[in-house]
């Protein structure tokens, strides 16, 4: 008798992939092509601030400066204008190269989010985490894909710096002294980048202190240091040559310390918990949240807490180190989402303008795997054979939390890529106005602060634009370089939205001689070129 034993083709090809790990594959996938998609198209649509990141890449790129923060500022870093130079320098300046950058920052942050949380919780989590990043309303959107400083690239470095810790406290790195090196460096680039990441640094510094102490002794400890010097170096060197009352410190404080009246605590609570965090989780379109819209900010805390107390419990029950380091990294999520909502909601912005300031909660997009963990596990255990009836009612519960927040994130994606026409038509006019002063032949013109920035770039620098208020006095410009060569022109343009207050008293000015100046109308704008200079605030 022939006995056949089957034999592996170890020609053919077999995914190394598990079923969890494909799924978060293909969910990620869809996720950057969606993205890539707006990249191309510009949306969401821009705008002035982003076009000023936009021309420190065209400055960058053409080597005539070195700009450490953002224009006009002395606490936002440019760390996204340094990746897009290298292609504006090849290419010209454009939104989707200024973007494209940010794309690949996204994809590393979804790629980092899955390792994670596959790490530290489950991989079916993991999966479910990365198809709920890979959707995206327009606040979320925003704040991943535009030029406007800081998030996109601090949170691929604080998820980074986490799952070096946790390794280094497995014992899973070979070259432990390298690790704790790029640690330094990523906690360095990004506190130079954006200081509303402070928190999850202090919270991922505590953890490597705890996971890995003794790498903190001789030269891996050393390197930690110089790496964190050299990547706050460009803040160090700036600081050090700032005039008084400039540096990064005491302008930040100024910020957040502005007087006016103090909105009462409830008015933050709202503002911070009932729709900055349901924003800036995607579960609201970009109009802000409706009442029932809100429940995802007031579930928040009591998830925070959830998880905290599992984290506990594992840390309790763990049965080796490498156990207890993975329950002491899902604490640092908690504690680095819980810092970040405390000081937002300290802050008087939380009830000022809640709709356009919860861009500043879009970090806590890092802990999105702690926060679901309880209704994970709740959701899970009871599925389970023999589990008594009010825990698989309570799972229940959870899952019908999980589903109604997943639908809610699509919905709001759904409502963005709706809106999508409408953005694109704000696009298409902003790019229409600056041809149209192309073929005006102005090369100087004044306008307002949302109109200067984007047309320079739209112009590549053909036409430069200094800011005015509506009182057609001096406003906010952020490259004094572009105002003084606007006030030597011997007849400079004005671009101004019709109606507006500036457009008013501008006319008031020009007395008769109004109707004759205009030049172009395009997109609610008009285009002025007196036959004199008109500079009322001299």
């Amino acid at each position: 008798m022939v006995v056949s034993t089957p034999v592996r083709d170890r020609r053919r090809w077999r995914p190394a992939l598990d079923r969890p790990a494909l799924v978060a594959l293909l969910l990620g996938a869809a996720g950057v092509g969606y993205r890539l998609v707006l990249t191309l198209l510009t949306l969401p649509a821009s705008n002035s601030d982003e076009a000023t990141f936009g021309l420190a890449a065209m400055h960058i790129a053409t080597g005539h400066e070195r700009p450490v923060f953002l224009y006009g500022q002395r606490y936002m870093g440019m760390v996204e204008s340094y990746l897009a130079a290298p292609l504006i320098r090849l290419a010209g300046p454009s939104w989707p190269l200024l973007r494209l950058p940010l794309l690949v920052l996204y994809a590393i942050f979804l790629w980092l989010a899955h390792r994670l949380t596959r790490r530290l919780f489950s991989p079916w989590l993991a999966a479910f985490v990365v198809g709920l990043l890979a959707l995206g309303s327009e606040r979320v959107v925003r704040d991943q894909l535009t030029a406007v400083g800081g998030r996109p690239e601090v949170k691929p470095a604080v998820l980074a710096m986490l799952l070096i810790a946790v390794a280094l406290g497995a014992r899973r790195v070979r070259h432990r002294w390298l690790a704790t090196g790029v640690f330094g460096l990523l906690a360095g680039v990004a506190l130079w980048s954006d200081w509303l990441i402070v928190p999850y640094l202090a919270v991922a510094g505590v953890v490597l202190l705890w996971a890995a102490p003794r790498d903190l002794i001789g030269w891996p400890g050393l390197l930690l240091v110089v790496g964190f010097l050299v990547g706050v170096s460009p803040m160090i060197k700036d600081n050090l040559v700032a005039p008084d009352g400039q540096d990064s410190l005491s302008v930040f404080r100024e910020i957040s310390t502005r007087e006016g009246v103090s909105p009462s605590w409830s008015d933050r609570l709202h503002g911070g918990l009932l729709e900055g965090v349901p924003l800036a989780s995607g579960v609201c379109p970009s109009v802000g949240c409706a009442r029932w819209q809100e429940w995802f900010g007031l579930l928040y805390p009591l998830l925070l807490v959830a998880a905290a107390a599992l984290a506990l419990v594992a840390y309790r029950r763990a049965a080796d180190r490498s156990a207890r380091v993975r329950a002491v990294a899902v604490l640092a999520l908690v504690a680095g989402a819980a810092l970040t909502l405390l000081a937002y909601v300290h802050s008087p912005l939380a009830a000022t303008d809640p709709l356009g300031n919860a861009r500043y909660l879009s970090v806590l997009q890092i802990s999105l795997p702690a926060v679901l963990w309880p209704l994970w596990l709740a959701a899970a255990h009871a599925v389970r054979a023999g589990v008594p009836v009010a825990a698989r009612a309570g799972g229940a519960v959870a899952g019908l939390v999980l589903a109604a927040f997943t639908a809610a994130a699509l919905a709001a994606t759904v409502a963005f890529v709706a809106d999508a026409p409408g953005l694109r038509a704000q696009e298409r006019s902003a790019r229409e106005l600056a041809d149209a002063v192309r073929r005006a032949g102005l090369h100087e013109v004044y306008g307002d602060y949302w109109t200067c920035n984007r047309l320079i770039f739209n112009t590549g620098e053909a036409v430069v634009c200094g800011v005015l208020d509506g009182n057609l006095t001096p406003g906010q410009n952020r490259y004094p370089a572009y105002w003084k060569r606007v006030g030597r022109a011997a007849r400079p343009g004005y671009v101004l939205a019709v109606g507006s207050s500036a457009e008013r008293a501008l006319r008031r000015w020009l007395g008769a001689r109004a109707d004759a100046a205009v030049v172009a109308e395009v997109g609610g704008y008009r285009v002025y070129h007196p036959e004199s200079a008109v500079r009322p605030w001299r």
